[in-house]
């Protein structure tokens, strides 16, 4: 069984970096891609991944707010929150928002990819 990932950053190369880290996988396959929250839903709507991976900080509406949206639209599809912001409040605001999984930039590749399975597989994956 194939993973499917949407991967949604307002930085054209984290997107793209993630995509290569994840297409490499067997067992994930990257969907397609959003430059912002809105962009994020609306491809949420569209193509129904298994994970989403988000950033917080993005333009036109933010992580926290389309992860509500797509977690309460789309309860089947898990979100995961890339993140450069470490303090507790934001994290306890995205597994609020509906997120199983919080990562910060700084993780190596593996924990994306450590994670990807983890929330698939119906667990939380936070950032040692």
């Amino acid at each position: 069984m194939t993973i499917t990932v949407l991967v949604a950053d307002d930085h054209a190369i984290v997107r793209d970096g993630l995509r290569s880290l994840l297409d490499a996988q067997q067992d994930i396959k990257v969907i397609g891609d959003a430059a912002n929250g809105r962009e994020a839903v609306r491809k949420v709507v569209k193509s129904a991944p298994d994970v989403v991976i988000m950033d917080i900080a993005m333009p036109e509406l933010n992580g926290i707010e389309a992860a509500r949206q797509i977690h309460e639209e789309y309860p089947n599809t898990q979100i995961i929150f890339l993140s450069m912001h470490s303090t507790t409040e934001h994290i306890f605001r995205a597994l609020q928002a509906g997120a199983r999984g919080y990562l910060l930039k700084e993780s190596a590749g593996v924990q994306v990819v450590d994670a990807v399975r983890a929330v698939y597989d119906g667990r939380l994956y936070l950032s040692p």
